[in-house]
């Protein structure tokens, strides 16, 4: 199996081992042991959800420096619909556009722009009939990373289409080079929202190379632009209508379908994972197309945005309350471009065993362990549930006495046989 990259981190000087991560990621990807907590590579999505809950900030984000725009001669700011969420008193996109460039960008190229072909693509492949229903969203990595190594039944239905932040970096590089600008001096730098989304631009899903160059967090860049931002500086045009800017928060994408209400919307990793248990359970028998969304309230909620993801819905809306519906459509079929170029592959990193035999085997083990243990969930042991330790028990990576529940029941039973032995003499 390929060696997964990761934009999440644990500092474990930072670490005071409380069991808040364990509790909360959605593979179950972390354990605390000898008073530390520790990160399991091959199951970790980099969705972000530990360092939202750390209270000690031991966990954070891998990303390139905003510095990074000086490998290049012409570097070119993706920027997140979601983004524009982050400014108060924001009436044009153009004041963003501005402040980017004044800070060192060459050219500014919204994603919303590809947003809005991803949604008609969308309509476009849902309208022939050929996809698996019900259809799931492609566009978050971090839940295409979930599907692929906890729900396997579902791999067959996530939309085979690149992310808008993909496409909008290579119709990005397109542009610039109509522009005369030399392929070499090029970069096009996400600014992104979330851990997720920097994997992606170094292990992208659906295809083998991805056109961004760096991922730079939004929280970082924020700042800088403050100092420079002001109304009036640029002619730029908003180039994207109410669907493409709507991707921003969740619920964006699907909406922006505009042909079927049968869709659902869920976000924030706990919803998600009930969700995708129903539908493997295939409980939503008449649903056409499912966007889910790893943070809270969208792409708004990442942990590398600076404002409270619904004051961010709100101030989305305000700003999109006057747009058209879209500026951006295809030119007949959907684009060879646009499909994924290799298919999402199972990775079985939560499988007990190499072979069917072994596999078996070992659930029954585990089974059996699990009838021994108190079935508390506690967390005392360093893993998140007691199958989850019955688990690590069968692969070897815990032993039973690690149970504190079960060493203090053996404890009590041995102070009481002492203290019946010494009422005997």
């Amino acid at each position: 199996m390929a060696k997964f990259y990761h934009s999440v981190m644990l500092e474990k000087d930072k670490c005071k081992g409380c069991i808040n991560c364990i509790k909360r990621c959605p593979t179950e990807a972390i354990r605390v042991q000898d008073g530390k907590a520790r990160i399991m590579a091959e199951r970790c999505i980099d969705c972000g959800e530990c360092i939202r809950v750390c209270p000690y900030h031991a966990k954070k984000a891998i990303y390139n420096p905003l510095s990074v725009m000086e490998n290049y001669k012409y570097p070119i700011a993706l920027v997140e619909p979601s983004m524009y969420g982050q400014f108060n008193n924001l009436e044009e996109t153009d004041v963003v556009a501005a402040a980017l460039k004044e800070i060192g960008f060459a050219a500014v190229y919204d994603i919303a722009r590809a947003a809005e072909l991803v949604s008609e693509a969308t309509r476009l492949l849902l309208a022939e009939g050929k996809l698996k229903k019900p259809v799931i969203s492609s566009a978050c990595p971090a839940i295409a990373r979930l599907i692929r190594v906890r729900f396997p039944g579902l791999i067959g239905n996530v939309l085979p289409l690149v992310p808008p932040m993909e496409l909008a970096a290579r119709l990005a590089k397109r542009q610039a080079l109509a522009q005369g600008v030399s392929a070499a001096d090029v970069g096009c730098i996400l600014l992104t929202p979330c851990p997720a989304k920097a994997t992606a631009q170094r292990m992208p899903i659906g295809y083998a190379h991805s056109e961004i160059d760096a991922a730079v967090a939004i929280k970082k860049i924020y700042p800088a632009m403050l100092g420079v931002m002001r109304a009036g500086t640029s002619s730029e045009l908003a180039q994207a209508g109410r669907i493409g800017f709507g991707w921003g928060e969740n619920g964006g994408e699907a909406a922006g379908l505009i042909s079927t209400d049968a869709y659902l919307a869920a976000d924030g990793m706990e919803n998600i994972v009930r969700v995708l248990e129903d539908l493997e359970d295939a409980k939503y028998q008449d649903l056409e197309f499912v966007e889910l969304s790893a943070c809270a309230g969208g792409c708004v909620g990442g942990v590398l945005q600076v404002e409270n993801p619904y004051i961010a819905k709100a101030k989305l809306k305000k700003l999109r309350r006057y747009m058209p519906v879209s500026l951006n459509h295809l030119q007949g079929a959907v684009p060879t471009a646009m499909m994924w170029e290799e298919n999402l592959e199972y990775a079985p990193v939560m499988e007990l065993g190499k072979t069917r035999q072994e596999s078996f085997e070992k659930y029954e083990e585990l089974e059996r362990i699990m009838h021994e243990l108190p079935e508390l969930d506690c967390g005392s042991c360093g893993a998140p549930t007691c199958a989850a330790f019955a688990e690590d028990i069968v692969r070897g990576n815990a032993e039973m006495n690690d149970c504190t529940v079960l060493m203090r029941d053996r404890m009590e039973a041995v102070l009481k046989a002492i203290g019946h032995d010494k009422k005997k003499d």
